[in-house]
């Protein structure tokens, strides 16, 4: 594994205009291991594997179910295609992403 990241909650409505200005780019290669954060009475995280994905070229990415396109603009990276369509993640760190929700927050994935 190359990168163990916890991944949140995150939707494409919190990108807005300014998305279509921001540069074009890409995320690092590897697996991509998403967890819920953990609290002082748990283990640190809680694996989340159906939502675990693997960056395999500047574009692509595959999944067990499959494989798919993403897009990265500015500190946003949206699944174009594939069986994460439409999934949107904020950059907040390298090789760290939190899922967007349906409020276009980043939220705790």
């Amino acid at each position: 594994m190359k990168f163990l990241i916890p991944l949140f909650a995150l939707a494409m409505c919190a990108a807005g205009p300014s998305l279509a200005q921001a540069e074009i780019g890409t995320i690092s290669r590897g697996e991509y291991q998403c967890e819920l954060p953990g609290d002082i009475t748990e283990a640190p995280g809680t694996p989340q594997p159906q939502e675990t994905f693997t960056i395999q070229s500047a574009s692509r990415y595959s999944t067990p179910a499959g494989v798919g396109t993403y897009l990265r603009r500015g500190e946003v990276v949206i699944f174009t295609s594939g069986p994460r369509n439409g999934d949107s993640f904020a950059i907040v760190g390298r090789d760290f992403l939190r899922k967007v929700g349906a409020d276009g927050q980043p939220g705790r994935l």
